[in-house]
């Protein structure tokens, strides 16, 4: 036995592969039975092919070990489905085949299957080794066995990038990269896009610091670095809102001859949007400028979002048309953010301009098409034409999804009309969609809206029942309906639930609470509320003190009102008409005419307009302050 052997067998036995000495040197008549055993598997094989694994009561079969399986598929007679056909037969059938199929065992197989040029099913059978955890041992044990396997250098070479991918695939990072530094120490060639695909599988896994080690160390290794790879750790450094770094690593590859191109500028445009950074986005703009790099429909899709996130349409309106005089060929997105931004400032008419343009382009549009044109309709309350675009839409192909469903559920209730949202929910569930928490809350809302509030209650139980987590508008409108009820006590059982899951309450949530507990008259209850809220760092707003001045006045304490009343001018509230109506109404019912007029002088000097509530009220107080006198 030659020393290089000795050797092997010795690493063997200390990684626990087989553990006595035997299972590695049979003796020579082990050695002359599993010849023969295998000698005749591989003739029947040749004669019968694959189908004489079907009678597997030939005892052949129940001697198997792992030395006769080896001597099998190494047979150079048999082709190499046949032997993928008697591995998977020993694979699958329990009776012969536990603990035979070891990591030598697949290493034969695949050496064979890549001599055979199929390296897909190689790397299907790797990437089953990898998951079953038979890939467990050193990479130079796995070597070592390769080179029993076949002497071909190019075999072990292409075995090695391919499990570096499959590695890299299964995000088994650690083996992904003690291959490549074997392969980096022995000299083996590397394949740029085995790293790629390495790195990409560490950006996707948003490991940032590992990215950008293996990136310098591709640099170091001398494997040639395209400006892909550059782009996908600048990409994940912009969503992890590490701009600077991004661009410090731009300008040090651009420094080794790796320029950033069109896609590397656009993902900084991106991440710099998402941020805020506008100042930086003009920035890159120069730079791509300065370089002559020609911006491209991506660019302009993402500065077009820019602006329309913005409310600046006619900057976005510019670069359209800019688009159009550079002649750069347009796509539905561009036009959809568009298309997009017009309906959401209510301007359909110029969003239904650009949508009669696809054809002329050759354009299709798309389900976000519709969906954005669905949902200014919508909002606009324009049902019927609703309905006319929904024909339109389906008789292109064109399903509705989940969001169209709640976009127009949403464009009903508001509306008025709940029944044609509920029957929309039915029709989603016999579609397979099922109801989210915005179906259900937009529906409850309408509800009770409509002074259903019973109904609406129900539907949120249903939600519940089904496991739908509830979010802060499904908790503050249940909270709602039992303010409205006068059910204190499970209006606040429902709001400690919300805090104690996780849900933070907004001014919106304390005011339901505080107005809830004012029209009860438990002042002290609702103060508390507004003192916990300031101490979260909740800004109370004029519905918070209106809510209270409302509670005050109905108790009776017509002096609190008023100091409230105040303290909302100081603090820089506008008062609306509500505000004024509540404090008119209490100063009224209290006989406090003068300081009641006095109020219906100011709200109209502040430009409101009352209603026939107060002048009711200002009548009425006239009758009380005479009474009084009486």
């Amino acid at each position: 036995m030659a020393i290089k052997d000795q050797k092997c067998i010795q690493l063997v036995k200390k990684i626990k592969f087989v553990k006595p000495i035997e299972a590695i040197i049979p003796s020579e008549s082990a050695l002359q039975s599993n010849a023969e055993i295998a000698d005749k598997i591989s003739q029947t094989l040749i004669t019968s092919g694959s189908k004489c694994l079907l009678q597997t009561t030939s005892s052949l079969l129940f001697n198997l070990n792992s030395e006769i399986i080896r001597k099998v598929l190494s047979n150079p007679h048999l082709k190499s489905q046949t032997c993928l056909d008697f591995f998977n037969f020993v694979n699958r059938t329990q009776s012969v085949s536990s603990r035979k199929l070891d990591l030598e065992t697949h290493l034969v197989l695949i050496c064979r299957i890549f001599n055979a040029r199929k390296f897909s099913l190689a790397k299907d059978l790797l990437s089953f080794a990898a998951e079953n955890d038979i890939c467990k041992y050193p990479i130079s044990v796995t070597v070592s066995l390769v080179k029993n396997c076949c002497e071909d250098d190019w075999v072990l070479r292409k075995l090695l990038d391919m499990l570096f991918r499959v590695y890299s695939d299964k995000k088994m990072f650690a083996k992904a990269l003690e291959v490549f530094e074997y392969m980096e120490s022995n000299q083996l060639e590397f394949d740029e896009r085995s790293c790629f695909v390495y790195l990409l599988a560490l950006v996707r896994s948003r490991q940032v610091n590992l990215a950008l080690d293996f990136l310098h160390r591709m640099l170091e290794s001398g494997v040639a670095v395209s400006v892909q790879s550059m782009t996908v750790v600048v990409d994940l450094l912009c969503k992890k809102g590490e701009i600077n770094r991004a661009r410090k690593l731009i300008e040090e590859l651009s420094g080794k001859g790796i320029q950033p191109n069109i896609v590397t500028y656009n993902t900084i445009i991106d991440g710099c949007i998402k941020q805020g950074d506008l100042a930086q986005v003009d920035e890159i703009l120069c730079l791509i400028d300065g370089a002559n790099i020609a911006r491209n429909v991506a660019t302009y899709t993402l500065l077009i979002k820019r602006f329309l996130g913005t409310g600046k349409i006619e900057e976005a309106e510019r670069l359209f048309e800019e688009m159009k005089e550079r002649e750069i060929e347009m796509d539905i997105y561009v036009y959809t953010s568009l298309i997009n931004g017009y309906c959401t400032s209510r301007n359909m008419k110029r969003a239904f301009a650009l949508f009669d343009e696809l054809p002329e382009r050759g354009l299709s549009p798309n389900v976000h098409t519709y969906g954005a044109l669905l949902n200014g309709l919508c909002k606009a309350g324009q049902m019927e034409a609703v309905k006319i675009l929904l024909l339109e839409m389906q008789s292109n192909g064109i399903e509705l999804n989940q969001v169209i469903f709640n976009t127009l559920m949403d464009g009903y209730c508001k509306k008025g009309e709940i029944e044609e949202a509920m029957k929309l929910l039915v029709v989603m569930e016999k579609k397979g969609l099922e109801a989210d928490i915005f179906a259900y809350t937009t529906i409850a809302n309408g509800l009770f809206k409509a002074n259903r509030a019973d109904e609406a209650k129900k539907m949120l139980i249903t939600m519940l029942d089904k496991g739908v987590t509830p979010n802060l508008v499904s908790y503050t409108t249940l909270i709602d309906i039992y303010c409205k009820e006068g059910d204190i006590t499970e209006a606040k059982r429902v709001f400690h639930d919300m805090v104690k899951k996780g849900v933070k309450p907004t001014t919106v949530t304390y005011n339901t609470l505080i107005d809830g507990n004012s029209k009860q008259g438990k002042m002290e209850d609702a103060h508390k509320l507004k003192d916990e809220m300031e101490q979260k760092e909740i800004i109370p707003d004029v519905y918070t003190y209106t809510s209270l001045i409302h509670g005050y006045c109905i108790v009776g304490k017509i002096d609190d009102a008023m100091k409230l009343f105040s303290e909302l001018h100081e603090k820089g509230f506008t008062r609306n008409v509500v505000t004024y109506t509540a404090m008119i109404s209490g100063l009224s019912k209290n006989g406090r005419s003068d300081e009641a007029f006095q109020l219906y002088d100011d709200m109209i000097d502040a430009g409101l307009t009352p209603d026939d509530t107060v002048y009711a009220l200002l009548v009425s107080s006239l009758h009380t302050e005479n009474r009084k006198k009486l």
